[in-house]
């Protein structure tokens, strides 16, 4: 599609005080024609890079998490993002285990699962900042923009971003978010905004801010979906790779006709091929989970859960 094409399917309604249809066009047809094929050659052979979150789940075993971590060092990740909020005594034991595994020279993010206020969250990540996390992600209730802005200064010093989006209900939270310089990150979901027309109007503000898109992908079919929109985002709006990384999360990806495919040392998402949105579930799949007649239903209701 042109630029103009694309400009046209987006609600610009309430975000013109961020970005105007004409600065999104001027976006949009700064890259010329061979700039776009180069990236498009550029993600058929190496793909767009992804981190994994599986081997920092609370819950898990010392030992565990040094296997996984090893796992994901032999796979060839350089980003690992691990759940933190529930014990600091705790959270500073693991980051110390991962960090002993992965060293210095990869990545390590940390995620609260908007578990903390906004003076808890900064001071708990001072504690962590000795671990150099790259990002704090969703350190507050997502709805707080001003609480987001203000932890993203405390701990700007500290070189600590802050990501969120997930929860973000509309173009309109992420406007908040990019005007109050609240994110460092910002990570769309596919599901959780007004399909991929406000997914669109998103993109364009955050290249706009110079802040980098690195969607969530935590849940049933999200990485089938965002690698779409990440691809999309390197060839047509943002033109760079620098910062941006598509989470990763090994499982559920069986139920799908067009699972996503990943590459290794190092780990990208590789572009799909087949036409559509990666989103059509398998009907075996379907049927098997149908509530509350479908076998799998069946055979829990038949253990007494």
């Amino acid at each position: 599609m042109t630029p103009e094409q694309l400009v046209s399917l987006i609600d610009f309604r309430y975000i013109t005080d961020a970005v105007t249809p004409s600065e999104a066009l001027a976006l949009l047809s700064r890259h010329s024609p061979e700039q776009k094929k180069e990236r498009e050659e550029r993600m058929m052979k190496g793909g767009y890079p992804a981190y994994t979150t599986s081997a920092g789940w609370l819950g898990y075993s010392d030992e565990k998490i040094r296997r996984l971590c090893r796992e994901a060092v032999a796979e060839g990740y350089t980003h690992i993002k691990i759940k933190v909020g529930a014990d600091l005594e705790d959270d500073i034991k693991r980051c110390k285990i991962i960090r002993e595994e992965i060293g210095y020279d990869r990545y390590l993010m940390v995620d609260a699962n908007q578990r903390w206020d906004v003076g808890q969250a900064i001071s708990w990540m001072e504690r962590l900042a000795c671990f150099r996390p790259l990002w704090i992600e969703e350190p507050t209730s997502p709805d707080d923009v001003l609480g987001h802005a203000t932890i993203a200064k405390a701990l700007a010093p500290h070189n600590i971003g802050v990501a969120t989006g997930e929860m973000a209900q509309n173009r309109v939270i992420f406007k908040q978010l990019l005007q109050a310089n609240a994110i460092s990150f910002c990570q769309i979901d596919s599901c959780r905004v007004g399909g991929v027309n406000e997914i669109l109007s998103i993109l364009l503000m955050a290249a706009k801010f110079g802040v980098p898109v690195c969607p969530h992908a935590g849940g049933v079919g999200l990485c089938e979906l965002v690698q779409h929109l990440s691809i999309f985002d390197y060839i047509c709006v943002s033109g760079t790779l620098e910062n941006r990384i598509v989470e990763y999360v090994d499982h559920l990806h069986e139920h799908f006709e067009h699972p996503c495919i990943m590459s290794k040392n190092p780990v990208a998402y590789m572009p799909p091929t087949a036409p559509g949105y990666s989103s059509t579930m398998k009907q075996e799949s379907m049927e098997k989970h149908l509530y509350p007649g479908g076998p799998v239903w069946t055979a829990l209701k038949e253990k007494g859960l």
